[in-house]
């Protein structure tokens, strides 16, 4: 009893250092061991969107990291707000746990609460890779979460086509945009899921026309001069968080929910993204 104590306690002191970092008092610190995560309300326009597609909500979620750092609390937490946004289509993009095994199947049993009119769908990043990219695949699924290993899935809405299409992570080699892509028709209006967002070069070659990505924490830790002390993107700047184009392919990167390596955000506090779909050419341009 008195070791299950302690390790509360443990638990609760990265989230008390995360609340002052941000301005938050400590009485403020909720059950989940932590500040909510912000919701971030964007229009994105499509030109090749379907009007049957007009308005579709997608509420993306992205680097869980179920850990030490990121209690189930706190997961939990998270999927209560963004069922709270009432989303059409959910999207995960990687990074669920990290370091430990332990952490996927209470993970994946939370993200199963999920729940969206079209469905929930997911790819893998970097850190599934690391600690088990199968065994996480088989508890999202078994908790009715679709995961796209290199595949894509068609959203309908009165006969209109919409392909949500998903890649494996970059940085382990695994990604095959060719095989992701296969047998989606050029002319239908794409959304690529990929957690790492250097993926864009490849779906702007692929005629993509949204990417939504996660993996760089919109930076976690950001200095006054210094910027961010990790999360910095070959890319540069531009695509670290929010929403950036390039060519004619969008891309939104999300701040994530969780924490790796220190048990803090500093300006930069975790992100629900709710990304409302609007038919016709985008009126804000970089």
């Amino acid at each position: 009893m008195a070791g299950r104590f302690r390790s509360r306690r443990l638990l609760r002191r990265p989230a008390l250092i995360t609340l002052a970092l941000n301005g938050r008092e400590p009485e403020s610190v909720p059950a989940a061991y932590g500040a909510d995560p912000e919701i971030t309300r964007r229009d994105i326009w499509l030109r090749r969107l379907s009007s049957a597609h007009e308005g579709l909500r997608i509420v993306h979620l992205t680097d869980i990291h179920h850990s030490l750092f990121t209690p189930l609390e706190f997961v939990e937490r998270a999927v209560h707000l963004a069922n709270e946004l009432d989303p059409d289509l959910v999207v995960l993009t990687g990074d669920y746990v990290t370091l430990s095994p332990a952490y996927i199947w209470p993970m994946a049993s939370a993200l199963g609460k999920l729940g969206a009119r079209h469905g929930v769908y997911a790819v893998l990043g970097n850190h599934d890779f690391q600690v088990d990219p199968d065994e996480i695949t088989r508890a999202l699924r078994a908790h009715h979460v679709r995961v796209l290993r290199n595949a894509h899935h068609r959203v309908r809405e009165h006969g209109a086509a919409l392909w949500v299409v998903g890649v494996d992570d970059l940085w382990w080699h695994a990604d095959d945009f060719a095989a992701a892509l296969d047998g989606v028709p050029l002319r239908d209006p794409k959304i690529l899921l990929c957690h790492n967002p250097l993926g864009i070069r490849r779906a702007a070659a692929h005629g993509v026309d949204l990417v939504l990505a996660g993996h760089t924490h919109g930076g976690q830790v950001r200095l006054p001069v210094v910027g961010s002390l990790r999360g910095r993107s070959k890319l540069g700047e531009r695509f670290v968080e929010g929403w950036n184009r390039l060519d004619g392919t969008q891309i939104y990167v999300n701040r994530g929910i969780g924490k790796v390596l220190i048990p803090l955000r500093l300006n930069c506090p975790p992100e629900i993204a709710c990304l409302r779909l609007r038919r016709g050419a985008s009126p804000a341009s970089i």
